[in-house]
């Protein structure tokens, strides 16, 4: 087993391979958005690309990199609420992080959607912030 299987889980779960590391490694679709969005935050800590871009919707995938940045330090986690309804769901998430020594928060409301079983991240809108008409 490799030692991140071992390891405590970034999401805050017990371990690695038995929180995200089963979405992220193991083949595994999250049953669950908030599940989804965990191993999200886990895949921008790890810089997993190919699990960031396999799990954005193909609508709203960019087609630049979206972990590269080599200087940020993801810090932690905190799942505020998750709002399943049917084949959709919301998921609210502040994440910690640090860039060039400072501290920053990114406090999102993320959208997901479930198509032929398997969740997917559409997008996210950034509370406090107006939006767009």
């Amino acid at each position: 087993m490799k030692k991140a299987q071992q390891a405590a889980c970034p999401c805050g779960g017990k371990d690695y391979a038995s929180c995200c590391g089963r979405f992220i490694e193991g083949g595994q679709a999250a049953p669950a958005a908030d599940l989804l969005m965990r191993s999200r935050y886990t895949a921008y800590v790890l810089r997993n690309e190919d699990y960031l871009k396999a799990t954005w919707h193909a609508s709203t995938r960019p087609a630049e990199p979206v972990a590269q940045d080599k200087d940020m330090k993801w810090l932690g986690l905190e799942v505020r609420r998750h709002v399943p309804e049917g084949e959709r769901a919301t998921v609210e998430f502040v994440a910690r992080y640090k860039v060039g020594g400072r501290a920053h928060r990114l406090h999102e409301i993320s959208r997901f959607v479930r198509e032929d079983g398997k969740w997917f991240y559409v997008d996210g809108s950034f509370p406090g912030e107006t939006e767009p008409s």
